[in-house]
């Protein structure tokens, strides 16, 4: 063998090839429709799940239905802002605590205050509706005060599951929290749209009201093992503090909390312009609107499956990069695109996109802290995730006023971009997480 053919043999293209033959290949043996709902083996996990999915198809009524109506009334993209902005403001000022309070105390019981909240709340939208008396600050007023019953709500919900599971089903569980999630997405959003069109949106509001009674009787059902919790001595201020610094400790929590934050404020925030995208880009309807939003959700659905279908896959960390980087460019098309089917199939990506980013995220984060700082480490990823969103909402809805939605969605794509670049080229540890 001459020296032009030793390396020609061992240059870096084949290698290349390979590892992505490998993953592929790795990928391809890891799929098994068996694997996928584990978690289901659980009696109290199955409680949870068929309760959260029924409540969740008339959450996604609701947040459509609430969407379109404020548009309807205001004919103005920033209140679509303004409504994200209050529903998002109080994880500002109580999802971090509601970490604490999840340590603290019962989940189930925090749970159960919480979703019977939820429920009251929408019971009134929906008698403001019926009577002609709602105005765009109900909805905006309500939407706060969801957003501070959700505060509580979400780092109770995220750190309940390893209580109704074993550990080893935990990344199965949480996959399958997604899939129920954005089944609720892919559907809520469809039969909000022709309900709305055939009967109005108190209806809607309606609906998800009596959703809530599913999750509070799983709740009810539920046989929870007793958990010893450590007598507090310290105040709930001091154990802010002692989260924060386990989280800065843990470069690889904060980098993925990071991301969320990100996907947060640029990425996910698309999502609040689809009812103006719907009647100005598209010239449609309320049915139009919910058309796009399901397609987004059943996307998120498909990726959602995908991810429990995998098992214990030692990949995710190039998945969640994979993730990184197509949700973005996807948007960027999805930007361009004027033809209701197209766009369609575009969020449809979108979508699934997006999954593998958020829900690998949480699984790794879930599966990296200790159990004794999980409630504030996921108060502190609940609150990046719910927090940052409506600083999202809100750039959106004035980039959106100022200019067009378009060009909205452009830039928060490209900010996305820039930063899966950054994370690539100086956070590789993301990407060799198994």
């Amino acid at each position: 063998m001459n020296k032009n053919e030793l390396l020609l043999n061992n240059s870096p293209a084949p290698q290349g090839q390979s590892k992505l033959q490998n993953f592929v290949t790795g990928l391809r043996k890891q799929v098994s429709w068996k694997k996928t709902f584990t978690a289901l083996k659980h009696p109290n996990y199955n409680l949870w799940f068929r309760g959260q999915m029924l409540s969740l198809f008339g959450t996604w009524m609701q947040r459509t239905a609430e969407g379109f109506l404020i548009f309807q009334l205001t004919h103005s993209p920033l209140y679509l802002g303004y409504v994200g902005f209050a529903m998002g403001l109080p994880a500002w000022i109580f999802m971090i605590y509601g970490g604490v309070v999840a340590d603290r105390f019962q989940r189930k019981k925090v749970l159960m205050i919480t979703q019977t909240v939820m429920m009251t709340l929408a019971f009134i939208l929906a008698a403001l509706t019926f009577t002609g008396l709602v105005k765009p600050w109900h909805i905006i007023s309500l939407a706060f005060l969801l957003g501070i019953a959700n505060a509580f709500d979400a780092p109770a919900r995220q750190s309940f599951v390893l209580e109704l599971i074993d550990r080893e089903d935990l990344t199965n569980a949480i996959a399958l929290n997604a899939t129920m999630f954005n089944t609720g997405t892919a559907i809520g959003p469809a039969i909000a749209g022709i309900t709305y069109a055939l009967f109005g949106p108190a209806w809607c509001f309606t609906i998800n009201g009596l959703s809530f009674i599913g999750v509070l009787a799983a709740l009810k059902l539920m046989k929870l093992k007793p958990i010893e919790r450590e007598k507090k001595t310290s105040s709930a201020f001091e154990e802010l503090i002692e989260g924060f610094r386990y989280i800065k400790k843990e470069k690889t929590i904060l980098t993925l909390i990071s991301i969320v934050g990100m996907v947060s404020v640029f990425g996910i925030s698309y999502f609040t312009l689809l009812p103006a995208w719907a009647v100005n880009i598209l010239h449609g309807d309320a049915a139009t609107n919910g058309f796009l939003q399901s397609a987004r959700g059943f996307g998120a659905m498909a990726s959602a499956l995908f991810i429990a279908s995998l098992g214990r896959f030692k990949y995710t960390g190039k998945l969640l990069t994979l993730g990184l980087f197509t949700f973005p460019v996807l948007l960027i098309i999805f930007s361009m695109v004027r033809i209701l089917p197209i766009a369609l199939f575009v969020l449809f990506g979108v979508g699934f996109s997006i999954i593998l980013v958020n829900n690998l995220a949480n699984a790794m984060v879930q599966r990296l802290v200790e159990d004794s700082f999980r409630g504030r480490v996921m108060g502190v990823y609940t609150f990046t995730f719910f927090g940052f969103m409506p600083l999202g909402a809100l750039l959106m809805g004035v980039l959106a006023e100022k200019f067009t939605e378009p060009a909205a969605i452009l830039f928060g794509s490209t900010m996305i971009i820039l930063f899966a670049a950054s994370i690539w080229f100086f956070n590789p540890q993301i990407r060799k997480q198994q």
